[in-house]
């Protein structure tokens, strides 16, 4: 037997689902805190402070820092996903693509790609509506595209996609603001309020206006 020595007694003050590094899934994990104490012959005798917190995955144990639980879990991350492009198309639909049929198809088709396989056209008018009407969740959402102010599309668009962009790879969110470009160009050419609401995109998703004024322009020269 060691003479002396420090043990840990550790304690699980929560627990969820997170995604696991080490497993590189989903799993269930036990956040925990410890206490540190000097032992004599294994008798703890004086307190040596404080240890953790820690994340312990309840598959592999594996012990990770509480940053972990700052990365959405796959399930949470295909969500923000879909919301993402939903959000994109009724953007674009709302900045006056709803007028066009081409449009409104390339939106349904988007949306229903991204996950919303049941929406059809109609939802996303009604949508579009809603918020033209003031009756959405910001008032004059719809109004600021043709305003040039873009406050109230600014924060929606950073609430469905803000979150989202640091967990995405540039090409990643190169690929949200392209789908929006399709769409929009789907009757023609960009319209002025269409290129502030993808200007709008691009900075929610922390691209640079340099690189979304490239790829916009990129996206117009691509063959439909």
């Amino acid at each position: 037997m060691r003479v002396w020595g420090v043990c840990t007694t550790w304690h699980t003050v929560g627990d969820g689902e997170f995604f696991c590094p080490g497993c590189g899934g989903d799993r269930n994990y036990r956040r925990r805190t410890g206490r540190r104490r000097l032992t004599v012959l294994g008798v703890p005798v004086l307190a040596r402070g404080d240890a953790g917190p820690v994340v312990v995955c309840s598959s592999c144990h594996g012990r990770f820092g509480t940053d972990v639980l700052d990365h959405p879990t796959t399930t949470r991350f295909s969500a923000m996903l879909r919301d993402a492009v939903h959000t994109v198309a009724l953007a674009v639909l709302a900045a006056g693509g709803a007028e066009a049929r081409p449009t409104r198809e390339a939106a349904v088709c988007a949306v229903r790609a991204a996950g919303f396989t049941d929406c059809t056209e109609r939802q996303l008018l009604s949508l579009v509506e809603a918020l033209a009407a003031d009756t959405g969740r910001l008032p004059g959402w719809a109004e600021d595209f043709h305003e040039h102010s873009g406050t109230a599309l600014t924060i929606e668009l950073h609430e469905a996609l803000g979150p989202l962009a640091p967990h995405l790879a540039p090409a990643g969110r190169e690929g949200i603001l392209l789908k929006g470009a399709r769409i929009a160009l789907a009757d023609g050419p960009y319209g002025p309020a269409e290129r502030e609401a993808l200007s709008a995109v691009g900075a929610a998703l922390s691209i640079c206006h340099e690189d979304t004024e490239r790829l916009l322009a990129a996206a117009a020269r691509t063959p439909s």
